[in-house]
């Protein structure tokens, strides 16, 4: 998702623990290495343990590890611009009463866009049977950088916008459109649902 400008929230800063600071750096570069970038989350008895010893607050430290969780959230996302023209797709698959669709690529010179549509009977949008909202990440390969930017659901439609970088070809015969689904933001819980679309 895209987000807001982060403004520096004081102008005070407390030069004394400049060092300290480096050395959290320091150890949050040793962490990312260790566990290759996905270090997952301490049980919380490991976080009451840390607290009690340390002298801080269980809540805070949930929210330290919960930022630390992975920096590839935080990495920067391009912004489509120059944009020169529409690739047709035109690919839809359906499960269960579910039917997913990509229709298009919008070409720009410095990224693609993707919007991955689904659809349902509006019908299941009674509170006796409400739609679940899963969040989908979508997979190019090593070589592409993928990010949901927005989207938005009405009853019985949602749709989803990716950044991909750099750009994909303007010839994508052979391109294979992963979206795995997952029950929470981040890819936390994945389903096992995979919905897949090739270009021939």
């Amino acid at each position: 998702m895209k987000r807001m400008p982060f403004e520096r929230p004081t102008e005070h800063y407390d030069e004394r623990i400049f060092n300290i600071d480096e050395q959290i750096c320091a150890l949050i570069k040793k962490r990312k290495e260790i566990s290759v970038n996905n270090p997952g989350f301490p049980p919380f008895e490991y976080i009451s343990k840390w607290a009690s010893s340390f002298e801080l607050y269980e809540d805070f430290l949930k929210a330290v590890f919960g930022s630390l969780r992975s920096e590839e959230h935080f990495k920067p996302m391009v912004e489509p611009s120059g944009f020169r023209k529409h690739i047709p797709v035109l690919k839809s698959i359906e499960k269960g009463a579910i039917f997913y669709s990509v229709t298009s690529i919008r070409q720009y010179n410095n990224a693609s866009v993707i919007t991955f549509s689904i659809d349902w009977d509006m019908t299941t949008d009674l509170p006796s049977n409400p739609h679940k909202h899963s969040h989908f990440e979508l997979y190019l390969g090593e070589k592409y950088d993928c990010r949901m930017t927005n989207g938005g659901s009405t009853s019985g439609h949602s749709s989803y916008n990716y950044v991909v970088s750099p750009p994909l070809s303007d010839d994508i015969s052979g391109i294979e459109l992963m979206f795995k689904e997952y029950s929470a933001p981040f890819k936390n819980r994945p389903t096992g649902i995979e919905i897949v679309f090739r270009v021939e």
